[in-house]
C-alpha cells in the first residue's frame, strides 16, 4: 500500500483526527490518501487539509467514515474548490524552482492556502468568493511548456470504495 500524507496541513490542530480515501476508485490501485480531520459532535468530520489525490473532496467537506476510518461519504460540501498541479518528472530542476515561486507568489497574492507534496506537486484551497485568474494563468503557462498537469479535484465526484 502507498500513501499519499499531509505533513504540513492547513487545518492542523492538536485534536485533529488522521483516516483515509481509498484512491482505487479514480484509478490508483494500491494507493491510500491520509487525510486530515476536525471531529464534529455529530459523528461526522471536517476536512482539514487540502486533498492531493482523491476527487470530489475539499477543504471544510464534512464525510462520514466507517470503523475501518476510511471516507465513505461526504455529507455536506463547503462549496471550496481544490485547484492541482503536478510538475513531469522530465522538468529540470531550475524550471521547476522558477514555475513554483511564480505559483507560490500568486498563492499569495491571491491570499489562499496551500499545500505542498515534495517540490513538484501542489494543492490549493479556492474558496466559493475567491477569482484566482493570474494564478491559473501561471499554471496554465506551466501546463503549455510541457512542464506540469493541472486539474480541479471536483472534476469527477467522490465514489465510495467498493
Amino acid at each position: 500500500m502507498q500513501f499519499v500524507v499531509h505533513e504540513q496541513p492547513v487545518g492542523r490542530t492538536s485534536t485533529n483526527y488522521v483516516a483515509r480515501a481509498d484512491l482505487a476508485p479514480f484509478d490508483l490501485d494500491g494507493q491510500v490518501e491520509q487525510l486530515w480531520f476536525k471531529a464534529l459532535n455529530d459523528g461526522s468530520y471536517e476536512v482539514a487539509c487540502i486533498p492531493f489525490a482523491v476527487y470530489g473532496i475539499a477543504l471544510g467537506d464534512v464525510v462520514l467514515l466507517n470503523n475501518d476510518d476510511y471516507v465513505i461519504e461526504v455529507v455536506r460540501n463547503s462549496w471550496h474548490r481544490t485547484l492541482r498541479l503536478l510538475f513531469t518528472p522530465n522538468v529540470r530542476p531550475a524550471d521547476v524552482q522558477r514555475a513554483t515561486d511564480e505559483i507560490k507568489t500568486e498563492i499569495i497574492a491571491a491570499d489562499l492556502r496551500s499545500e505542498w507534496n515534495g517540490a513538484r506537486h501542489v494543492a490549493v484551497d479556492v474558496p466559493p468568493d475567491a477569482e484566482p485568474t493570474q494564478l491559473l494563468a501561471v499554471m496554465e503557462a506551466a501546463v503549455n511548456a510541457g512542464h506540469a498537469f493541472w486539474e480541479w479535484a471536483d472534476a469527477t465526484p467522490f465514489v465510495r470504495p467498493a
